[in-house]
């Protein structure tokens, strides 16, 4: 006996499909054990990632005998490109494979890479001679043992950004947002996911560098590629029990036509009658009707992409052409929306050129420093990150507990601080951090030129590792205000059906600081190199602490430029477009070439 359309539609979804095409059904779909195997694929993913990042510096100067600055630039281009690739993966996700397919095919990706990795680090001819570090007799690694590596690097590098740019939307599609109770397991899915992303990390920093330092990098690499390998195997077993959704189409695309129509119809006059511009619903665009999109007011700003929206007459019948040609009001708005997000995104890029610096020269700075803790243990360098990471859960729940309440009866706003008041409490930290971590480093070469270790390469200067706590400390509680902060704005402010974009925006400003951190290397190399160099291959010998006061400099001034833009700003919820103030005259129908 065939249900009732009304009992059909309380058991299925209508815009979620299982894996044979069909409406899914809500009791055997989606939900809690559909999101966990998501999970646990993210949390492989961080491990992974930062498993390789956060000892690579000390994996290419000891191992492959390869100098600080190239060092540092080698591991910042790696995990820049690793986010950078996040818009390719979106776009993909988007416009050809969905997101189901795109993270089975990059997720595989990286086991390929995570595995090349680590047969590099058990063959010899892969690796140049052992020797003493700093000796003359050091062989810097051959071209083809590097072509290996950064194969192994960058394929890592493009099954993380594949990756990354879907696991949380796929598992945000396993909840229906109509649903009351599934829309509440749905934000506890989003605090679940940043969770796990702290377990991989603090994985990765605690037992895969222990591992790394004692037992050797085939060990640690070869874990990350099992981790890897088992988390595709849970993925793909919970296919039958997914929630797929169609897809949507790039929003690249949007921006691409409201530009070019825009550009196109540069030379007409922007009309000030309402009914000369296409919009959402109107009649005249026929099949090509709008009418699943939310209208939206029109704004004064930017007025120049308004053109695109001009309607074309043939005599007195209107033409809409293609795409290309034209886009509805509301499509040049949403444009118009991401345009006044640029600013902040520009300005949050400096934050992350900061953080690169965490696993790059920090982790320098500890090889060269007492890291005895009691006779017997010694840290491994790398593992002074779990500073970092204990520093971001512990701001976390602080900021839950003391300074949302605080700033609801200061400020008088029932979320707190705002997005951009989080993301300016971040650029604080980082400016914060910067000096301190500019102190140390006069404290340590101090030391070291005390007690004659100044011309010996590296050597261990008798002064705790601990002292470069306070810098990924701050740094750390500077990411937990800066990464929530962004995301919120991005999510928040972008329009609707522009989430994986803006996604995607948020993480190519973590890429281009990593980006920002190799172009700074590179020129404060050359530019010092052939004199005192800052950024010297034995640290002793160096000015790593000028390099720490640049960007302290820089950040500040970013920082200015931030609240400029901060005060221009004004949120979605509280712009209201109109079309009063319109500077031209009515014109005559457009007739458009």
């Amino acid at each position: 006996m065939a249900l009732p359309n009304t009992e059909m539609e309380a058991k299925t979804l209508q815009d979620s499909w299982d894996s044979k095409g069909r409406p899914s059904l809500r009791s055997s779909s989606g939900g809690w054990t559909s999101a966990a195997m998501i999970l646990g694929v993210e949390a492989c993913e961080r491990m992974t990632t930062l498993g390789i990042a956060v000892n690579l510096v000390t994996y290419l100067t000891g191992t492959m005998h390869l100098g600080n600055a190239n060092a540092a630039n080698n591991v910042t281009n790696f995990l820049g490109t690793s986010f950078m690739l996040t818009l390719l993966g979106g776009f993909l996700a988007d416009t050809f494979l969905g997101r189901y397919l795109t993270i089975a095919i990059f997720t595989t990706v990286q086991a390929t890479g995570v595995t090349i990795l680590t047969i590099s680090t058990i063959i010899p001819s892969l690796r140049p001679p052992k020797c003493e570090s700093g000796s003359p007799s050091c062989i810097p690694a051959t071209g083809t043992q590097l072509t290996v590596l950064y194969a192994a690097l960058y394929l890592t590098a493009l099954g993380t950004g594949g990756l990354k740019s879907s696991v949380s939307g796929f598992g945000s599609d396993q909840f229906d947002e109509t649903d009351e109770k599934e829309q509440r397991q749905m934000v506890k899915f989003f605090n679940w996911f940043f969770f796990f992303i702290n377990v991989g990390s603090l994985a990765a920093v605690t037992v895969l560098v222990y591992i790394q330092d004692t037992l050797g990098r085939r060990w640690g690499y070869g874990i990350c590629g099992g981790a890897i390998a088992a988390a595709v195997l849970v993925f793909l077993s919970g296919t039958k029990r997914y929630r797929f959704k169609k897809l949507v189409g790039s929003p690249l695309t949007q921006v691409a036509s409201v530009l070019v129509a825009a550009w196109r119809k540069r030379k007409l006059e922007l009309p000030s009658d309402p009914s000369l511009f296409l919009d959402v619903g109107d009649d005249a665009a026929g099949d090509r009707s709008f009418k699943k999109k939310q209208k939206l007011p029109r704004s004064k700003e930017f007025r120049f992409l308004d053109k695109a929206a001009i309607k074309c007459f043939e005599g007195t019948e209107v033409t809409v052409g293609s795409k290309w040609s034209i886009a509805t009001l509301t499509d040049v708005e949403e444009v118009k929306q991401l345009v006044r997000m640029l600013p902040t995104w520009a300005t949050t890029i400096m934050f992350w050129t900061v953080y690169a610096q965490m696993t790059t020269f920090s982790v320098s700075q500890a090889t060269t420093m007492d890291r005895h803790v009691g006779r017997s243990f010694e840290i491994p360098p790398a593992s002074l990150t779990v500073f970092f990471v204990g520093s971001i859960l512990l701001t976390v729940p602080f900021y839950d507990r003391v300074v949302v309440p605080t700033a609801r009866r200061a400020l008088k706003n029932p979320q707190g601080l705002t997005p951009l008041q989080r993301i300016g409490v971040g650029l604080v930290f980082s400016v914060l951090a910067m000096g301190a971590a500019a102190l140390t480093e006069v404290k340590r070469l101090g030391v070291a030129r005390a007690s004659g270790l100044a011309e010996r390469a590296n050597a261990a200067v008798p002064r705790s590792v601990f002292w470069l706590v306070p810098q990924f400390f701050l740094v750390g509680a500077g990411e937990a205000f800066t990464y929530i902060g962004q995301l919120d704005f991005f999510l928040r402010e972008c329009p609707k059906g522009m989430k994986t974009m803006s996604t995607g925006l948020f993480l190519s400003t973590i890429s281009l600081g990593f980006f920002l951190s190799s172009t700074l290397v590179t020129i404060v190399h050359k530019v010092t190199g052939h004199k005192r160099p800052w950024l010297a291959d034995n640290l002793n010998k160096g000015r790593l602490y000028d390099f720490y006061w640049l960007l302290a400099i820089l950040s500040v001034i970013n920082f200015m430029i931030f609240l400029v833009c901060s005060r221009w700003y004004v949120y979605k919820e509280k712009r209201v477009g109109d079309d009063e103030g319109m500077e031209m005259e009515p014109s005559e129908h457009a007739v458009c070439h």
